[in-house]
C-alpha cells in the first residue's frame, strides 16, 4: 500500500494543509488558545516549517524533522507547553476542518483524524 502522504496528494498537498491549517489557528475562535501557547513557547516562526516537516514523515513521506531533530517524540516537543483536553478538542476540531477545505478524501480524512485524536489526547497534561 502507497504511503498515506501520498495517498493524500505528496508534499504540494501537506504545503496547502499545513498553511490552511494554521490560517484557521491565527483566526477561528477555536486557534486562539493554541495561538496563545505558541506566543508562549517558541513563537510563530518555525510553526509552519516545523508542522510541514513533522506531518511528512508522519504520513510516510521524507522525515525531514528527524533529519533536523534527531527524533519525532511528539511529547518531547509539546513538553515545554500546557495541553488541557479543551486545546485536544480545538486542535482537532481545527485540523479536520483543515483536511476537508483542502480536500483530503474523506476514508483518508476519518483515518488521519482517528489518529490525530489519539496523540492529541496523548499529550494531554494539564487538568
Amino acid at each position: 500500500m502507497d504511503p498515506m502522504i501520498d495517498r493524500m496528494g505528496g508534499e504540494d498537498t501537506v504545503h496547502l494543509l499545513v498553511d490552511h491549517f494554521y490560517d484557521l489557528i491565527e483566526t477561528l475562535p477555536q486557534g486562539r488558545a493554541i495561538m496563545e501557547m505558541h506566543l508562549k513557547g517558541h513563537g510563530l516562526s518555525h510553526v509552519r516549517p516545523a508542522q510541514f516537516e513533522f506531518l511528512c514523515g508522519f504520513f510516510g513521506g521524507r522525515r525531514y524533522y528527524h533529519e533536523r531533530h534527531g527524533h519525532m517524540n511528539l511529547r518531547e516537543i509539546h513538553a515545554h507547553v500546557e495541553i488541557r483536553a479543551a486545546d485536544a478538542e480545538d486542535w482537532l476540531a481545527v485540523m479536520d476542518r483543515a483536511l476537508g477545505d483542502v480536500g483530503v478524501d474523506a476514508a483518508i480524512r476519518d483515518q488521519l483524524n482517528s489518529t490525530f485524536r489519539r496523540a492529541a489526547l496523548m499529550l494531554v497534561n494539564t487538568p
